[in-house]
């Protein structure tokens, strides 16, 4: 059975003055893009930094006197650890989070300064879990799970009551998509009032679970896991979250590593907001018109901002090479005092701002006298690219 009316509002009074009401801000550049009335929902905002502590506290506030005294368990790469911990911490009760060997180190530590006690196994989110079961079965803690439960999808409907009453007018709502979840809950809000209101998931293409579970009628784990967006990066959709998707979601789309890339880029220049790759997916769909055709003005909910500096520094780069605004090229000089100023040079003339020089004098097919330069450049965009390419290529620098 979908969750009921009257279950989202007992969330709504639950989480009143637990909860952020998050902001919800006008973008120009996506309203431009999409050529529409563009909004996002800033969940990066949120205690935590993404939406996940509203389905962890609702769900744990729910305990029963008996389970709150054994504990919470919880397997998270990062958000729903930090919601759990955060959760159980205001509500005095303890947590062990198992996060996935490869998690980002300032959500582990932040996990741990929440209050969790944090064990790191497994690769993927996936075999934290079966670590997290494990526990709950030896120990007797409640289980948290990040999106297959019942209570989750009510907390996390709370955001889908927001966006209704911060944007009466609001035609499409564009959700990043990992466990089902956010997407759940939004869609279980906003259908049963506005029908009209047109709901899109947005994947990761190279963690993409969910076209395939549609298709197949039942959920379906995913052959391929590897996207920068960990916080949606999910091999297998919930049993609870599928039911709402199947019945509510008008679509389902997917985005390239690129597009997040630039996506996460675009809100740190002109939105001034910091979302991780995660958050930036419904980002990556406008941007990119993946959604279809759009309906009245569009909210794109921004679920988190957790991203460590080094992934940020990694996807920024990315991002501007998506972008046309970084440029590497490898380029053919002779060894000779000048041999390097002149290509140098050059680029200054064509306006490129050079980043970073690399010497080569054993590269394969150089001749005696040649030495190989591998430069990134700073560049306007796709056609100033192509003029600089096209610049070195008629002087004989590039093979």
């Amino acid at each position: 059975m979908l969750i009921t009316a009257s279950e989202i509002a007992d969330a709504v009074i639950e989480l009143r003055g637990v909860m952020r009401r998050t902001p919800l801000v006008a973008s120009r550049v996506l309203s431009e893009r999409a050529d529409r009335e563009v909004w996002l929902k800033c969940e990066n905002l949120q205690r935590t930094g993404s939406f996940k502590p509203r389905g962890a506290y609702y769900r744990i506030s729910r305990l029963s006197p008996a389970e709150r005294e054994r504990g919470v368990v919880a397997a998270s790469a990062g958000n729903h650890a930090q919601g759990v911990a955060w959760s159980a911490s205001r509500l005095g009760i303890s947590s062990r989070v198992y996060m996935p060997v490869g998690a980002a180190l300032p959500k582990i530590a932040a996990t741990r300064a929440y209050g969790a006690e944090v064990e790191l196994v497994g690769a993927t989110i996936d075999e934290s879990l079966v670590a997290a079961r494990e526990f709950a079965e030896r120990t007797g803690a409640v289980l948290i799970h990040p999106f297959d439960h019942r209570d989750i999808v009510i907390g996390q409907a709370t955001v889908g009551v927001e966006i209704c009453e911060q944007m009466p007018d609001v035609g499409t709502i564009v959700v990043p998509l990992g466990g089902g979840g956010l997407l759940a809950g939004i869609a279980a809000a906003v259908k049963p009032v506005r029908p009209d209101v047109r709901i899109i998931g947005v994947q990761a293409a190279d963690a993409a679970a969910w076209p395939q579970s549609l298709a197949a009628g039942s959920p379906t784990a995913a052959a391929r896991m590897a996207t920068m967006a960990d916080g949606i990066a999910v091999a297998l959709p919930g049993e609870v979250p599928f039911a709402h998707v199947t019945e509510l979601v008008d679509d389902v789309v997917t985005v390239d590593e690129d597009a997040l890339a630039t996506a996460l880029l675009l809100m740190l220049e002109r939105a001034k907001l910091l979302v991780e790759p995660a958050g930036a997916a419904g980002v990556a769909a406008v941007v990119e018109g993946v959604c279809g055709q759009l309906s009245g003005p569009v909210c794109v909910v921004a679920s988190g901002g957790n991203i460590d500096p080094l992934v940020l520094s990694h996807v920024t780069t990315t991002g501007l090479s998506a972008a046309g605004r970084f440029l590497t090229v490898t380029a053919t000089v002779p060894d000779r005092p000048g041999g390097l100023i002149s290509l140098l040079e050059m680029l200054r003339d064509q306006g490129a701002s050079v980043v970073d020089v690399v010497h080569s004098r054993v590269a394969e097919g150089l001749a005696l006298g040649q030495v190989q330069v591998t430069v990134s450049a700073e560049t306007r965009g796709p056609d100033h690219q192509a003029t600089v390419r096209a610049a070195l290529a008629q002087a004989g620098f590039l093979r």
